[in-house]
């Protein structure tokens, strides 16, 4: 579905991104992994639009992004639903408005149907009853559900999570985890996770790409990432798997 070629991005004549190629298979997982100020954010940015890079192209759906104006970058955006880091819920929505709201913005549909999307999508991410509760009444893991619903309620083809298990613990870890799985099996949509988190990449990924510094140091699948011969990824496996 995506396709990234020799795409480079400095700020202020500081390097972040240097000839990144990055191909996202459509309907799997691809998880971009790296540690803080390795240029993952900066990489999604470029996927959907929101930076213009300095050289290089973004293919989506065959379609090269970096050249497209306003207008039809928001008819790209439509085709990605995004679930932030902290899943950024309005507090002072309901459940239910909160999944709404992309609905509001960008259709033209009546409240019943409107009704009718938010219980579909609430029933798809595995919450019931939810609907009139605020989002300080919820579980850190029941807010990223709620967050991906609101995602998927424009019904996009590729879905974003930004650094869904940051300040988890290892049990919400492990919700927020198979709430991805989930999702992928349930609607087949293409999915890409911003990670610094291996266990969760290894357990969620069908393919890793592994950021240091503005380069891609690793691209495999997810089963053979532990086999690994670059120094960095493997003193990242054994820094990471060494705290478990």
């Amino acid at each position: 579905m995506i396709q990234v070629t020799d795409l480079n991005k400095s700020f202020a004549g500081f390097s972040v991104l240097r000839g990144i190629n990055l191909h996202v298979r459509r309907g799997k997982t691809r998880v971009i992994l790296g540690v803080s100020g390795s240029g993952k954010t900066v990489l999604m940015k470029h996927l959907i639009g929101l930076f213009k890079p300095d050289s290089g192209t973004v293919l989506v759906d065959g379609e090269d992004i970096t050249k497209l104006d306003d207008k039809e970058l928001l008819r790209v955006r439509r085709k990605f639903g995004m679930v932030f880091q902290q899943a950024a819920l309005f507090d002072s929505m309901t459940v239910a408005e909160n999944v709404a709201f992309p609905l509001r913005e960008h259709t033209k549909l009546g409240p019943d149907a409107i009704a009718a999307k938010v219980k579909e999508k609430l029933d798809v991410v595995g919450l019931e009853n939810v609907n009139h509760k605020y989002p300080s009444e919820l579980s850190g893991g029941m807010r990223k559900r709620v967050g991906l619903a609101r995602a998927l309620v424009l019904e996009p083809s590729c879905v974003l999570y930004d650094e869904p298990t940051t300040g988890l613990d290892p049990l919400t870890t492990d919700y927020v985890d198979q709430m991805i799985m989930d999702a992928a099996a349930r609607l087949q949509v293409t999915s890409v996770v911003i990670s610094h988190d291996i266990g969760s990449a290894i357990r969620v990924a069908d393919d890793i790409a592994v950021l240091q510094q503005g380069v891609i140091v690793e691209d495999c699948p997810a089963s053979e990432i532990r086999q690994s011969k670059h120094p960095f990824v493997q003193k990242y496996l054994d820094t990471w798997f060494g705290k478990q």
